[in-house]
């Protein structure tokens, strides 16, 4: 029986176990890499972890060292200075939300073991979000989703619909580094078969979308990491109520 389990990582070891899920998804499933990554003990690690939290979720049914199913990255603004940066910014330049002067939280990293996907447990992620949120005041929430693969003539139309009908306001619109930038409006609105393309989006966009998120102005293309990247942004203060409710926890 499933018997789930939420915090944030509090030793070395909690984090290796995020990293060793990390890997499974990221690496051997949508085959990315990366100078840090480490084969041989199946960990895959970037700079950025040593700064900041770790959301995990555990299901303690399992064999102690397979229990973490669930894992987010959670960049605060006042944890960044130490980073020098934000993941995001590696891709995106992030300067209108710099400019805001609110209080940012970058989410990343964010990932399920395969049999958990599609049911209860990135609700109980999303939980625990939602309670970090509140508890340190986060106005805004941002950060890089992706398409697999880094062909973009495939998903062109679902990248199309992003833009044409959920681009972020221009004060709060991240956009792509040119260096890996691609267009999402190259189909018209009036020629999309909605329906399929809004099929075609990855489950973690989806539930961003139903939270009242936007995204950046262009994808950026990731080689390294074998994805089509898309800035989603949100604004607590702008969610309705009815988005609200779906996430227990989330204040303006």
């Amino acid at each position: 029986m499933t018997a789930y389990c939420l915090a944030l990582a509090a030793t070395p070891d909690d984090l290796a176990a995020a990293q060793r899920l990390r890997y499974s998804v990221f690496v051997e499933e949508m085959g990315s890499d990366g100078p840090l990554v480490d084969h041989a003990a199946r960990r895959e690690i970037d700079r950025f972890d040593p700064f900041f939290d770790h959301l995990i979720l555990r299901d303690t049914s399992r064999p102690r060292d397979e229990q973490v199913i669930g894992a987010y990255r959670l960049a605060r603004g006042d944890q960044v200075a130490r980073a020098g940066a934000f993941y995001s910014e590696s891709e995106f330049d992030l300067e209108p939300l710099r400019a805001t002067g609110r209080r940012l939280l970058e989410l990343g990293r964010s990932c399920l073991h395969p049999e958990y996907r599609g049911g209860v447990a990135l609700h109980h992620l999303w939980s625990g979000l939602s309670e970090y949120i509140a508890r340190h005041g986060i106005e805004i929430l941002f950060g890089v989703a992706s398409f697999r693969g880094t062909d973009p003539a495939p998903i062109a139309p679902t990248l199309s619909v992003l833009h044409h009908r959920h681009l972020a306001p221009p004060e709060l619109r991240p956009r792509a580094r040119p260096d890996g930038a691609v267009p999402m409006d190259a189909l018209a609105f009036a020629k999309i078969d909605r329906v399929s393309a809004m099929r075609a989006l990855p489950p973690l966009i989806k539930a961003y979308l139903r939270l009242g998120a936007w995204v950046g102005q262009d994808a950026y293309i990731d080689r390294v990491f074998n994805t089509t990247d898309v800035c989603m942004v949100c604004d607590i203060r702008a969610i309705t109520e009815e988005q609200r409710a779906r996430f227990d926890g989330l204040r303006a």
